[in-house]
């Protein structure tokens, strides 16, 4: 395939209508094989690739290759810099094809900074991701925060690199010396912050690479959340080393602002597939949004966790539990594509300007109605799943 140039094909096709139906997508068959659940109607209904860019590093590398293999005939337009797509992050018009473009739309790029930072909360340490974006559309995401009118998958090709600078900085911490919130033995590390990590594993093997280097890394623990139940995952082996954190809200909260992603009853139902693959099984209750109702509809989702998960999910499980916070370039972009969303995300009567660790002007929950929220749900969590452990919650 040579690289090409032009104007973008699907300009002024609504999409608004088919925001709301893949929750009603009936759970995929298991695989029957390598990449079986990647090649089928489910898989292909998440993902349709119609057009790349990639920068020319990217496009050459062998796993931008492989790639490119399995879209035959999809034209590739090579750009300069994965962030510097003007057709896409600068274009005001792309907010009206915000689904469509994660849908059909993929860049390819090469990861320039190969940092591994502190974190604390969900893991020991924030890994260099393989990925940013993703072909799901939540409503709350922080990552098109950044990026402007678009935000599709752009996945890393230097996979080698990445792997081999978290193997470095694995091996260079040594034994944990103590437990703490995020593991009792092993240092975790988070390879998904910017992405979910089980939507690029549809695309290519960055997933499965990272799984299968965390394997021969004995100290360490993969860990990433993911909303979309990818069967394909259940075959690589992860020999106890990696931590899947399926996200979980009420599934009325789910169908509004959870666009594109597997149902929530299906996330519940796979946790027992994926421990008994090899899986450390978490759960995220992530983002809990505050509206009428919320306390009624959560406790009805953990009784329904409580009725579904079997004990050998119970006895190792644990939970992170984070409200929501939300940001003002954000709530403008969701007004140009979903607005609906907004009349629970964006509530300035109960929320307050915050500053993130990464420097980011968002805004949260009051402290005052942040604090009575994680109380009453921690109660919710005492009488509805007592089995379920809270790592951390904020």
């Amino acid at each position: 395939m040579q690289p090409t140039s032009g104007g973008d094909p699907f300009d002024g096709e609504p999409e608004q209508q088919a925001l709301f139906g893949w929750a009603d997508t009936a759970p995929a068959a298991p695989p029957e094989g390598d990449g079986a659940f990647r090649n089928s109607a489910t898989a292909r209904r998440m993902l349709d690739i119609r057009e790349v860019y990639g920068e020319p590093a990217a496009l050459a590398s062998p796993r931008g290759q492989q790639i490119l293999a399995r879209l035959p005939g999809v034209p590739i337009t090579e750009v300069a810099g994965h962030w510097r797509i003007p057709s896409l992050h600068g274009n005001a018009g792309s907010v009206a094809r915000w689904t469509r473009i994660k849908r059909e739309t993929l860049v390819l790029g090469v990861r320039q900074s190969l940092t591994t930072r502190p974190n604390g909360r969900s893991a020991d340490f924030i890994a260099p991701g393989a990925s940013n974006g993703c072909a799901m559309a939540c409503a709350y995401c922080y990552v098109p925060r950044r990026k402007g009118y678009a935000n599709p998958i752009t996945l890393f090709t230097n996979i080698e690199a990445i792997i081999a600078h978290i193997q470095r900085h694995v091996r260079a911490q040594g034994a944990k010396p103590e437990p703490n919130q995020c593991d009792r033995d092993a240092w975790v590390y988070d390879i998904g912050e910017n992405g979910d990590c089980s939507v690029d594993a549809l695309i290519c093997d960055n997933t499965a690479d990272l799984i299968a280097a965390f394997r021969t890394l004995p100290t360490a623990k993969a860990s990433f959340a993911t909303k979309f139940v990818n069967p394909d995952l259940l075959d690589l082996d992860p020999g106890g080393r990696t931590r899947v954190r399926f996200s979980l809200m009420p599934q009325d909260d789910s169908r509004l602002l959870d666009i594109r992603t597997s149902p929530v009853a299906r996330r519940i139902a796979a946790a027992a597939d994926f421990l008994d693959a090899g899986y450390e099984v978490h759960f995220n209750l992530s983002p809990v949004v505050l509206r009428p109702g919320w306390q009624r509809d959560w406790a009805e989702l953990l009784t329904h966790l409580d009725d579904v998960v079997p004990d050998r999910v119970k006895e190792q499980a644990a939970a992170e539990v984070i409200l929501l916070t939300h940001n003002e370039q954000l709530h403008e972009v969701n007004l140009g594509w979903h607005p609906r969303a907004e009349d629970v995300l964006w509530q300035p009567a109960a929320q307050e300007t915050k500053r993130s660790q990464n420097g980011a002007i968002n805004v949260r929950y009051e402290l005052r109605v942040k604090q009575r929220a994680i109380g009453r749900l921690r109660e919710l969590i005492a009488s509805h799943a007592p089995w379920l452990r809270i790592r951390y919650a904020f």
